[in-house]
């Protein structure tokens, strides 16, 4: 694999060690700022809104630069984001910071997804676009446990430091590591020579719109889960507090080895790798909720929720670029954004749930149903396409048996 994926990884790195540590670094925050629990959530939640809007506008505002020189800028807009987070004096400049980082956030996974498909062989792309996300895998597995003990030893702000110091050597390696490639700004590429009117002709592919809502559903169903786990972990396994954040690097590792598998058998049969992993997702958290009252039971069902639930974003990533050849910067860039609705309206499910006294299983269970709607949506998506590619190879059959010279 192209070194160059390295660079990219190690943003990932960083750009999810600002989304995930943030979580461990609340109540000091709060302290710092006397701020109460809902405002300092809005550093989470203004970050979430922030990397929608950076998915779409700010991918559609850069459409027409070189992706590398993209990449680089957005970087700098990351850096420029947590460097006013560690030097915050206040709340509000605080969370300009955070949205700064996080319109850098969507921009930088939407174009860097192009990027690494672009730099590997055709049967290895989804497989370049997992080592890409391998960084924002290892974010939580080493990064928010160590990023969370820094804070708490030197202060929050040293871990705003950190994450901008890790901004600046992933630049250097963009800068350095990253061929340039054909950019949207080189004449040669289809999309220079339409611009943001050209990658919108994306959204008139079918086959993008449900590829979209399968990345919706598909992690909607997970992250609702995930949103409470502590609460699962603790309410209902019986483990103490003190073990939660161990759990959740278990958790992490199941993530990473999800997301290297996920994309290797991707490359193989996309449409047929997802459909597995996600039916194999629902009916990992229907177990879930079954087991959790056995902390045994409940660690092994952890591990596989993360493993199944990123082995799904390679492939997700890889069909909407698929079904978007010509413009496929916008797609890709809709598509994390539509990660992060997934987030989102998992999250609120759960809520719902819990707050109408179903118990704290009962966040496992809508996850498992808001993923099975993932796969049904996915079953018909993959119908459509192969339906679509018959037609497709009976009329060439036709044109060509058309061609043929008689006697």
């Amino acid at each position: 694999m192209p070194v160059g994926l390295i660079a990219l990884a190690l943003g990932g790195f960083g750009i999810g060690l600002t989304e995930f540590v943030i979580a461990g670094l609340l109540p000091e925050v709060a302290a710092d700022f006397h701020v109460n629990e809902a405002a300092a959530g809005w550093l989470i939640s203004g970050y979430a809104l922030g990397v929608v809007v950076g998915a779409l506008f700010l991918t559609a505002a850069i459409n027409r630069l070189p992706r590398k020189a993209a990449l680089l800028g957005l970087m700098v807009l990351f850096i420029v984001g947590n460097t006013v987070s560690a030097l915050a004096p206040t709340y509000t400049l605080m969370l300009s910071g955070r949205v700064l980082a996080a319109l850098a956030h969507g921009a930088f996974f939407g174009i860097g997804s192009v990027v690494a498909a672009g730099m590997v062989a055709p049967d290895k792309k989804a497989r370049a676009i997992a080592i890409m996300f391998t960084g924002l895998t290892a974010a939580n597995v080493l990064g928010v446990p160590f990023g969370t003990l820094l804070g708490q030893a030197l202060g929050w702000r040293s871990t705003f430091w950190a994450i901008a110091i890790i901004g600046v050597l992933a630049t250097v390696g963009v800068a350095t590591l990253v061929p340039k490639g054909t950019g949207a700004a080189d004449p040669a590429d289809p999309a220079a020579q339409g611009g943001l009117r050209h990658e919108l002709r994306a959204f008139r592919s079918g086959q993008v719109w449900l590829s979209i809502v399968v990345t919706v559903l598909g992690f909607g169903g997970m992250f609702g889960a995930f949103t409470y786990m502590a609460f699962t972990l603790t309410e209902v396994s019986g483990f103490a507090s003190s073990a939660v954040p161990w759990l959740l690097i278990l958790f992490g590792v199941g993530l990473f080895a999800g997301n290297a598998l996920g994309g290797r058998f991707a490359d193989r049969a996309l449409d047929r790798t997802l459909i597995v992993v996600l039916s194999g997702l629902a009916v990992i958290l229907a177990v879930f909720a079954l087991v959790a009252g056995n902390p045994v039971g409940a660690v092994i069902a952890l591990v596989l929720m993360g493993a199944f639930g990123f082995a799904t974003v390679p492939g997700l990533q890889m069909r909407v670029m698929n079904y978007a050849p010509d413009a496929p910067t916008l797609a890709s860039g809709a598509n994390i954004a539509a990660f992060n609705v997934g987030n989102a309206l998992g999250a609120w499910i759960g809520g719902v749930t819990i707050t109408a006294g179903l118990g704290y299983t009962s966040p496992l269970w809508a996850g498992a149903l808001i993923t099975v709607g993932a796969v049904v949506v996915m079953v018909f998506a993959a119908s459509a396409a192969r339906r679509s590619r018959a037609r497709a190879a009976d009329g060439s059959a036709k044109t060509s048996s058309e061609t043929v010279p008689v006697g």
